[in-house]
């Protein structure tokens, strides 16, 4: 952390225990890419020429036909079902929401129209879908998918995060052979997934963060079949252009992901740095346990469980205490209504952990807040 950077515009020292958040700037990236960003934005060049050049050396990297870099996995989303719903017309694409579009259903699992910062249904509007539920919020089937297709339907949605329901879900595999039975392009937000080959296997335009896993700048990338890549890129002459990419991200990313191949796999090491969490265990009402993330990722994450009648305090107030103090530190909050909070130890450095686990014993043991 530059201290001086942060007292310069008056902002707090945040520690973001949280995961690769977009409300905390999701990653850090290193000093090779900072530095690959620099290069080229000091640079000049033909912006079409980087994107199809980029966009081939990524989908060399991830196994896929095509692929093109967008601002955001959320923009992804948008310009992948505008790329769908349009067929790469020139027109349709500069009249998008002005000219009636009549194939332009999404099909998505219930469980899978979730909010991750904004509702998914919100980015498929953008590019022009009109979203159709399949199934329902604890069932999600294959025939669930196939009962809804009707010759109004322009894609199928499968979402591959956490926020989404896992139980009684179908997988990946099975939506995409529906697709294929059916002849109906599909899309997989994979946003924060960390096997970049996979889901391209699995779709005809999968959807990858570039700033989660691959630890690059603010970006995503959206790789599958050429044709509808080709779509997609007819989109940053329409909707797109409010989402541009500029060219130190371009070159960022690229590092970033360069590196992200020869990444080695730190989840043992972060799973044992989290044992300085366990003495708290000790604590009146508190239980420490070490746990491995919904989606099935090799992340693990210490579990903070409070009992109200035994602490006397409550997971949420303990939670709002870390996050309010003059160090902000931000937990992985979804079960606070349960009784419990996530300490993600994957973005944390330096006396981070150290910090953490004082404060919780300070806000646990009942003390006043500092």
């Amino acid at each position: 952390m530059d201290s001086t950077l942060h007292a310069r515009y008056g902002l707090k020292r945040v520690i973001n225990a949280s995961g690769r958040m977009s409300i905390l700037g999701v990653s850090a990236p290193t000093d090779s890419v900072m530095e690959a960003m620099k290069r080229g934005g000091q640079s000049y060049v033909e912006i079409a020429d980087l994107v199809d050049k980029a966009g081939d050396y990524i989908a060399g990297i991830i196994g896929s036909e095509a692929a093109v870099i967008v601002n955001s996995a959320s923009s992804g989303i948008a310009l992948s079902v505008a790329g769908i719903v349009t067929k790469g017309s020139r027109r349709l694409t500069e009249k998008l929401h002005q000219e009636p579009i009549q194939q332009n259903e999404i099909i998505i699992l219930k469980g899978h129209n979730v909010q991750y910062g904004v509702p998914v249904e919100t980015m498929v509007f953008l590019g022009g879908g009109r979203l159709v539920e399949a199934g329902y919020a604890n069932e999600g089937k294959a025939e669930h998918i196939e009962e809804a297709i009707n010759e109004r339907t322009a894609a199928i949605l499968y979402v591959k995060s956490h926020h989404a329901v896992q139980k009684n879900m179908i997988s990946v595999e099975e939506a995409w052979e529906v697709a294929q039975r059916r002849g109906v392009p599909m899309i997989v937000d994979a946003a924060a997934e960390e096997d970049l080959r996979k889901y391209v296997q699995f779709s005809d335009l999968a959807i990858y963060s570039g700033s989660k896993a691959i630890e690059g700048p603010t970006s995503g990338i959206v790789g599958g079949k050429r044709t509808y890549i080709e779509w997609v890129k007819m989109q940053l002459h329409g909707i797109g252009r409010s989402m541009k990419v500029g060219k130190e991200t371009s070159f960022g990313l690229l590092q970033a992901l360069d590196e992200y191949r020869d990444k080695p796999d730190n989840s043992e090491r972060e799973k044992a740095a989290l044992n300085k969490l366990l003495p708290l265990s000790e604590l009146p009402g508190i239980k420490v346990t070490i746990v491995q993330d919904e989606a099935g990722r090799p992340i693990f994450r210490a579990r903070i469980q409070i009992d109200p009648a035994l602490s006397g305090t409550t997971a949420k107030g303990v939670n709002d205490g870390l996050r309010e103090g003059n160090i902000a530190i931000y937990t992985r909050d979804y079960g606070v209504k349960q009784g419990y909070f996530d300490i993600d130890p994957r973005p944390l450095t330096g006396d981070d952990m150290d910090v953490i686990e004082a404060r919780i014993r300070e806000l646990a043991g009942g003390r006043d807040h500092v």
